[in-house]
This record gives structure tokens, C-alpha cells and sequence, in this order.
């Protein structure tokens, strides 16, 4: 991925909390915890849309 802007995000402390959890379960940053669950539903939506 190139191209990447930026971007605040405010969240709830408990999604943030279990973005934290993810993230070190996944040895990963969260970050990339907050892109994977966004193409993931991103990918349900399009196939819904397909389907």
C-alpha cells in the first residue's frame, strides 16, 4: 500500500481496548488490527452486493 493518508480516529475506550487485545494477540500493530476488520467487512459488503 503506497498511498496513505492519515487519519484521527476517536474511539470507545472498550473497541479501543479490544483493538489493544487483538493487536498483541496477533502480534501485530493497531493499526493494522483497525485495516484488517475494515476489509473484512468491506469484503462481506461487496459480496453481499454480488450475491
Amino acid at each position: 500500500m503506497t498511498d496513505r493518508k492519515p487519519l484521527q480516529l476517536r474511539l470507545p475506550t472498550d473497541l479501543k481496548a479490544w483493538i489493544a487485545a487483538q493487536a498483541d494477540k496477533n502480534a501485530s500493530s493497531q493499526n493494522s488490527e483497525i485495516v484488517r476488520a475494515v476489509r473484512e467487512r468491506m469484503e462481506r459488503t461487496e459480496e453481499a452486493v454480488t450475491a
